[in-house]
């Protein structure tokens, strides 16, 4: 096939270029270039690589037959390429906001990156990494820096139903029916009376239709002058709204946008940084590409995105080469997303509560090749490898996640059978890391409750997730990477969720949860059954559910068979990956989503025993200030000589929990 008809990267346009962090220099690296601009595509629909592409056949093409769209691009590169380290961390952005700066960095997050704040502790700049991100989002609005892709999208005559769930504050009137920066699809008039509300207030609770005289929507259209973008609309009731009620609108929508454009754009913009094609491309040394290795990194949305990348097969590039080297899915769950068919919403994901019954957490969710449970058909054994086992393009994964994942977000289906009766088989190509007494991302500090019955978990994996990156770069040069540490059937500790199996104790004052997050093999409709191109039934019929396990806790109710941070190694309190809403909350039961807590021990027997609380005092556990130290040092050490720590973050590690000790417990002795 002529070159020319071959999916590519036209050109780079570059608007701005500019020294990062006002000219910073990074240890031997230097001073950093920040980029913007914009990155241009044109995809030919026949090629194989693009046939996942749903709807690409019916994209409008240019008379030379290729689809042509863009998407908004930043990079941050050192300043001498030959001081790089020869590898890309490509940001996969969540929502359009870069995350690996805030992440690695422990910098200032957004993507206005304008101050030395955004360095942060300059990290990844030390390390000579240049870090890529550009839009890949269609769902969103222009504005606040959000990186965003302009995927090409259908007519009109296009048409089909859409489902937008959405909750409403105490009291309010109207509210936006997607998450705030996100537009929606365009309604069909000639059919919005038939759109209907309903109300319920818990995922699985029966639907409640709300009167359609009771409710109407306003559609407010965007100005961005690149276009491309969907519409806001609001909905209003005529009385005020309930609290802890999910409303659910449906309606008849045209125009989709061609959303798996999304994966082959980051699969070309790589391609063209690792190949060196594309006009105007600015990664070039005398002529030549200087990255030769590229690694991905996703945060919960975008990790998602990243297996459905993998899964998918888009890690094979245009003439069959493999385009990233090493994938970091990070609280991704067990989820997949909506990120590839028909009427696409990529900002959803499923959640015990909230978002439930969208086509996120399903089959498969391993990367094992496993036998559907529910299906009984030659093709009814699949796995997230093997696309891109068939065509030799297997990057090094690296799957990490917070305990939380466990509760929230189909956590352990990743490394079990999809009805948690066995494990997973270890794949020589994964590394998986649980972070034992996390959350989603860690709390502030101090904590407080947010809204939740009980204080927020602030234990940090980020130290960890450090020294994993640089390991996981060796990794792909071939060098050992660490041995997964996950909870395991085998082992006693994955169990089923319940407080007795668990083994957490009962705490004075602490319920414990009664509900979890348990995907189901909903139906979407045969459309979706045989192609996953559209869905069709909304809201989808429930079918079986899959079954979640969790990590086993010790007597303080800390997980085990985890990777523990240091101090729930050494800990203050227990460390728990869920919490709940507080006493009249009309959400009760249920989870708030992807937070953990944070339980503090007593400070003395006498207290401890004064509240009739099961765990020993800090007093009894540490002699003193320095005793405690001392085996939080000892358990960072342990950490190091296992690869998970580096070096340097010791002494960062002992000030920060000293001070915490001593605000915490000096002051209440």
């Amino acid at each position: 096939m002529p070159s020319s008809l071959r999916a590519k990267v036209e050109r780079f346009e570059i608007e701005s270029r500019q020294r990062f962090a006002e000219g910073k220099e990074f240890g031997e690296t230097g001073t950093y270039d920040l980029l913007r601009g914009k990155v241009y595509f044109a995809l030919n629909p026949k090629l194989r690589q693009n046939r996942q592409v749903v709807d690409l056949e019916l994209a409008a093409t240019d008379s030379d037959g290729l689809v042509r769209f863009f998407a908004d691009l930043t990079i941050l590169t050192p300043s001498d390429p030959t001081k790089s380290s020869g590898a890309v961390l490509y940001d996969v952005n969540n929502r359009g906001n870069m995350r690996s700066l805030d992440f690695f960095n422990d910098a200032r997050g957004g993507n206005s990156l304008d101050t030395p704040a955004h360095a942060g502790n300059g990290f990844l700049m030390e390390h000579g990494w240049t870090v890529i991100s550009s839009g890949w989002d269609g769902e969103l609005l222009a504005g606040t820096s959000r990186l965003k892709l302009y995927p090409p999208t259908l007519g009109p005559d296009v048409k089909g139903l859409v489902r937008y769930e959405f909750t409403l504050g105490s009291g309010k009137e109207f509210g936006g029916i997607t998450r705030a920066g996100h537009g929606s699809f365009q309604h069909d008039y000639h059919h919005i009376s038939e759109a209907t509300l309903t109300k319920r207030p818990h995922a699985r609770s029966p639907r409640t239709l709300v009167p359609r005289d009771q409710w109407f929507t306003e559609i407010t259209e965007t100005t961005n002058p690149l276009g491309g973008d969907q519409k806001h609309i609001d909905l209003y009731l005529r009385s005020k709204g309930e609290s802890g009620q999910i409303y659910e609108l449906i309606y008849m929508a045209h125009s989709p946008q061609i959303h798996g454009t999304c994966f082959t754009s980051v699969r070309d913009l790589i391609d063209a940084v690792k190949t060196g094609q594309g006009e105007g491309n600015p990664l070039l040394l005398e002529g030549e590409p200087f990255l030769q290795r590229a690694h991905a990194f996703g945060i919960s949305q975008a990790g998602r995105y990243l297996r459905e990348f993998l899964y998918s097969g888009f890690n094979e590039s245009e003439t069959g080469e493999k385009v990233f080297d090493g994938l970091v899915p990070h609280v991704a769950g067990g989820g997949l997303g909506s990120f590839n068919h028909r009427f696409a919403q990529p900002t959803r994901f499923s959640g015990q509560r909230l978002n439930h019954d969208y086509p996120v957490d399903r089959f498969p969710f391993a990367y094992e090749r496993q036998k559907h449970p529910f299906r009984d058909t030659d093709d009814s054994t699949d796995g997230l490898l093997e696309q891109a086992r068939a065509t030799h393009t297997l990057p090094k994964i690296m799957h990490t996640q917070s305990s939380s994942e466990y509760w929230h977000r189909a956590g352990s289906l990743p490394h079990t059978d999809p009805l948690g009766t066995r494990d997973a088989r270890a794949q020589r190509h994964v590394r998986f890391y649980t972070f034992g007494g996390t959350q989603h991302g860690p709390a502030s500090y101090p904590p407080t409750k947010g809204g939740a019955a009980y204080l927020k978990n602030p234990a940090d994996f980020r130290p960890i997730m450090r020294s994993l990156l640089l390991k996981l770069d060796g990794w792909a040069q071939g060098k050992k990477m660490p041995p997964s540490v996950i909870p395991t059937i085998k082992s006693g500790s994955l169990v089923h969720w319940e407080q007795h199996t668990v083994g957490f104790p009962e705490i004075p004052g602490v319920r414990f949860p009664t509900v979890i997050h348990q995907p189901n093999d909903w139906f979407y409709g045969d459309r979706w059954e045989s192609t996953r191109s559209m869905i069709e039934l909304h809201p989808p019929q429930m079918r079986n559910d899959y079954r979640v396990l969790v990590p086993k806790t010790d007597s303080d109710g800390n997980e085990i068979g985890c990777l523990q941070p240091p101090e729930v190694a050494v800990p203050l309190g227990t460390y728990a990956s869920w919490n709940l809403y507080p006493d009249g909350n009309p959400a009760q039961p249920d989870l708030v989503g992807l937070s953990g807590a944070f339980f503090p021990f007593t400070i003395t027997q006498a207290e401890r025993e004064a509240n009739g609380d099961p765990r020993p005092s800090i007093a009894e556990r540490y002699a003193s200030r320095m005793d405690y130290l001392n085996a939080f040092e000892q358990a960072c050490e342990q950490l190091v000589d296992q690869g998970f720590l580096l070096k340097s973050e010791v002494p960062v590690l002992l000030e920060k929990h000293n001070q915490r000790y001593q605000s915490f417990v000096d002051k209440n002795e």
